[in-house]
């Protein structure tokens, strides 16, 4: 998108989505990373900026792969590494330099730092005016929090998640997933690519201003319209639904499933699946407000006649009967199963040190668009001397910023 004019459809429909997009990502750890690897993965070419020696933090975390972390392997493939000491002047121009080529940068500091490290946006606009820059923080770019720390913990916490989340008898729960860094991710990626909508419509960037916790309280839905409409909080229901029963999961003889009987007629199905088409004209049930009305007693009935069979003729039974349901799988169950086997979404890369390594892959499949090719997680500082080499630095050049550690380098094994 910077310099590559567009190839039409009728071309070449195998072109990657993003290509010809340039992102600078200063992220680490998570949030932005996880939204910088969804565009990478539709074709855009992601730099990672890490800091020399030590690089993202996640490379620190165990296990390891022959000394590759696997949390940094999940969330950073399809992307160059460059170190960079950013503290120092040179650095810091360095990091221009690679903007004024950009079409993006990304990057969740706390709100003031890239103002101290010279890269405010009005910086960065003076060397690339249709820039996009995305900022991603705990709290937001203005406000009474914008400089105080959070992490995903904090988000869940503070944006109402976690007292959603947990049995109505037990204390409120994390989610399983890091959905407050995760959730930003998306929320980033989406609000890139509208803006990089927008600057095709006007000719010029613009600055994104992305919260977490806003991010998590943007994904409440309806369970916040709950308390804006009734002004109550609603609680802890478990797997359950708030406002739909039968909706959650439920023990069989073996284990646990879960049915999701959305509208009226997958209740009717429910009950002649399980052999009781007396609750379809029970006055108790005949309606979702009467079923919630009744929860309770419905519940208990829905137990009592789950636990009969185990869970596989259970499954068997409602497919048959076109029952939205599931087995409760584990992570490694639902890595493992058929439909994602089929589907493709593991894919395996080769990593010049961790070696062969199964990895999720995009869940986004467009006709004609091949990303099965995926490229493994960099080393730390793998691109820095082709990266600059691009930027017109000489070898010399690059061997004297390495030399006073403005960048460091990592060379690929096997690799002069």
């Amino acid at each position: 998108m910077s310099n590559n004019q567009p190839t039409s459809a009728a071309e070449d429909d195998s072109i990657a989505p993003l290509a010809g997009v340039k992102i600078l990502d200063l992220s680490r750890v998570l949030a932005g990373p996880f939204a910088s690897m969804i565009l990478a993965d539709l074709g855009a070419e992601v730099i990672k900026i890490e800091e020399i020696g030590r690089g993202d933090g996640t490379r620190t975390i165990p296990p390891f792969v022959n000394g590759e972390s696997h949390y940094f392997l999940a969330i950073n493939r399809n992307k160059q590494s460059v170190a960079v000491d950013m503290k120092k002047p040179e650095g810091r121009d360095l990091i221009l330099k690679m903007a004024a080529h950009a079409d993006v940068v990304l990057e969740n500091f706390r709100a003031g730092v890239m103002d101290r490290l010279g890269l405010s946006v009005e910086a960065l606009h003076k060397v690339n005016p249709r820039l996009v820059i995305c900022s991603i923080s705990g709290f937001g770019q203005t406000g009474p929090m914008r400089e105080t720390a959070s992490f995903d913990l904090v988000t869940q916490a503070m944006s109402g998640v976690m007292s959603i989340n947990g049995e109505s008898d037990g204390p409120p729960t994390k989610m399983g997933i890091p959905m407050g860094d995760v959730g930003g991710g998306m929320w980033a990626a989406i609000g890139i690519l509208a803006a990089l909508q927008k600057r095709n419509a006007t000719g010029r960037g613009s600055r994104i201003d992305l919260s977490l916790l806003e991010g998590m309280m943007g994904l409440l839905g309806y369970l916040a319209e709950l308390y804006l409409v009734t002004g109550e909080s609603p609680g802890r229901v478990g797997s359950n639904h708030h406002s739909i029963v039968p909706y959650g999961r439920y023990p069989a003889m073996d284990g646990d499933l879960v049915i999701a009987l959305h509208v009226g007629s997958f209740w009717r199905k429910f009950c002649g699946a399980v052999g009781r088409e007396d609750m379809i004209e029970d006055p108790r049930f005949r309606t979702t407000a009467e079923r919630q009305n009744n929860r309770a007693e419905l519940e208990r009935q829905v137990i009592e006649v789950l636990g009969t069979r185990p869970v596989k003729e259970w499954c068997e039974i409602f497919t048959k009967w076109d029952i939205p349901h599931g087995q409760v799988c584990t992570v490694g169950e639902a890595v493992e199963q058929e439909v994602i086997r089929e589907r493709g979404l593991v894919r395996t890369v080769e990593h010049v040190r961790a070696g062969s390594v199964r990895l999720l892959g995009s869940p986004l499949l467009f006709d004609g668009f091949d990303a099965s090719q995926y490229k493994p997680s960099p080393l730390l500082g793998e691109h820095t001397r082709s990266v600059l080499a691009g930027l017109g630095l000489s070898d010399a050049d690059i061997d004297n910023l390495v030399r006073d550690e403005v960048v460091g380098q990592t060379d690929r094994p096997g690799v002069a």
